[in-house]
């Protein structure tokens, strides 16, 4: 079985070429960030196809005669495949969820403490040599919506109530947590800071909207590490110019990568990170754990 991983990043294939990880016999690495051109050439004889984080068109999907199955390495595969056409061309589709939980949630607050404090821009003060003090939220006391309670949302609960924060958890479904509101306005209102942690599908494409974003107490921080599109852009962007949001801080953007003169750059009230929320040594001896684990699903089919 050829099985080929068409965007391994560089600090995945680190850990490879330590030794740490071990590839499969069988499976090519690419290293780097493949063109379409690239994922053709690379997958024209493969039965498995490995993606981290490359949009794959059904176009290039049907160059490749051989293709069985598909293995997404993390959650939320709808954003980077074209799901319906895989499974109308009998190829099977897997993700690997779980693997970066903690994570991402340690990132969500990572973001949660430099909005909250405005380490963005006294970071970059300090590089021109400008010392310019600046205040703060101090976050004890403050009410946090957590926006999905799957294992990042649980885990960033955990940590937000560890500081002292007043946790209201939202979920599309009942969940196990005193902190639990079935009612999304009310988990909002008044909130002061509200973390993202939802998957993005029909339900919940753009319905942080500017209705829900009023209801936020003024000058609120809002994270999002999970998916873009769960925001309405435009409706943020006016938030953010009125000031009722006071702070983004974004590890995920409505297309990627973004650049310079992309709306969110250079904003003092946005604080932004390359979707590396997932990025660290533990998740990814994990993600490839799953992966491996995968892999081994397809190999008598």
């Amino acid at each position: 079985m050829k099985v080929v991983l068409v965007d391994c990043t560089h600090e995945l294939n680190a850990l490879f070429e330590t030794g740490r990880l071990v590839i499969p016999e069988g499976t090519y690495i690419h290293v780097g960030e493949p063109t379409a051109a690239d994922v053709l050439a690379l997958c024209q004889t493969a039965e498995v196809m490995l993606v981290e984080h490359t949009v794959i068109t059904a176009q290039t999907l049907a160059a490749c005669p051989h293709l069985k199955a598909i293995v997404f390495m993390g959650t939320g595969a709808g954003t980077y495949l074209p799901l319906e056409w895989a499974k109308v061309n009998n190829i099977a589709v897997s993700t690997t969820p779980g693997y970066g939980s903690t994570a991402v949630a340690e990132h969500a607050m990572a973001l949660t403490f430099a909005a909250a404090r405005k380490l963005g821009p006294m970071v970059k003060d300090m590089v021109r040599g400008v010392w310019r003090p600046r205040g703060g939220m101090q976050l004890k006391g403050r009410k946090v919506a957590v926006i999905g309670f799957g294992e990042v949302g649980r885990c960033y609960a955990e940590m937000a109530s560890a500081l002292g924060m007043c946790v209201s958890v939202w979920n599309r479904t009942p969940v196990d947590t005193a902190h639990f509101e079935p009612d999304l306005e009310r988990v909002l209102t008044g909130a002061e800071v509200v973390s993202l942690h939802v998957a993005l599908n029909d339900q919940t494409a753009g319905f942080l909207n500017s209705a829900r974003l009023r209801l936020l107490n003024p000058g609120a921080l809002l994270i999002n590490t999970a998916r873009a599109g769960l925001i309405n852009q435009d409706d943020l962007a006016q938030a953010l110019h009125s000031g009722h949001v006071g702070h983004a801080a974004l590890d995920v953007y409505w297309q990627e990568p973004i650049g310079a003169n992309d709306l969110w750059c250079d904003r003092e009230d946005v604080t932004l990170t390359p979707h590396a929320a997932y990025m660290t040594e533990e998740a990814y001896i994990e993600l490839w754990r799953r992966t491996v684990s995968a892999m081994g699903a397809y190999a008598h089919r």
